[in-house]
């Protein structure tokens, strides 16, 4: 079967039933541009926010995270995304998801760390963390950010019941690592 176009993709992740908040932090974004540049998107996100700052992050939290690009507060971050779209939906009979993404991505100044990105998805109990640490010096800020948005696409996808994925950017290096919490 063909991989379908990301429009395409995008557009199945629009006719599901399911209903998101998203959160991003340190990349991601892209994927944010991506769903609303579909028509739909109003029938999928709930909201979308991007706790940047070191405050936004702590205040979203409730607390200062221990490492904030890192599978523990990617964890959390949907946990508070499912809590707050729970609250949002239109109806009881609704599902919903919370979906965040922490990164640590090419910058303008030297990265001590890795780069990376961690894509939990929550739809109950559970959280399923899908992680990548990228090669640095690969790929440009821009790459990078298209990788990132096309996991935490994939990730909605999977948990819209699509099941063609779209991250096929990993390089041989970069294996996708994936984590139920």
């Amino acid at each position: 079967m063909a991989t379908p176009s990301l429009t395409d993709f995008i557009a199945g992740i629009h006719r599901s039933p399911y209903m998101a908040v998203l959160v991003v932090t340190g990349g991601g974004t892209q994927a944010l541009a991506d769903l609303f540049a579909v028509p739909g998107a109003s029938r999928t996100v709930l909201e979308a926010l991007v706790p940047y700052s070191d405050r936004s992050m702590r205040e979203f939290l409730g607390h200062e995270p221990e490492q904030a690009a890192s599978v523990e507060t990617a964890a959390e971050l949907a946990r508070k995304a499912r809590e707050r779209a729970l609250a949002l939906r239109p109806g009881d009979d609704v599902p919903v998801l919370g979906i965040a993404c922490t990164a640590a991505l090419l910058t303008d100044r030297p990265r001590k760390g890795d780069h990376r990105a961690h894509v939990a998805m929550c739809s109950g109990e559970s959280v399923e963390v899908r992680s990548v640490t990228l090669e640095k010096n690969a790929r440009t800020r821009e790459d990078e950010e298209r990788v990132v948005a096309d996991l935490l696409l994939s990730a909605m996808g999977r948990a819209c019941g699509l099941s063609a994925a779209l991250c096929d950017r990993l390089l041989p290096r970069e294996p996708l690592r994936v984590r139920m919490i």
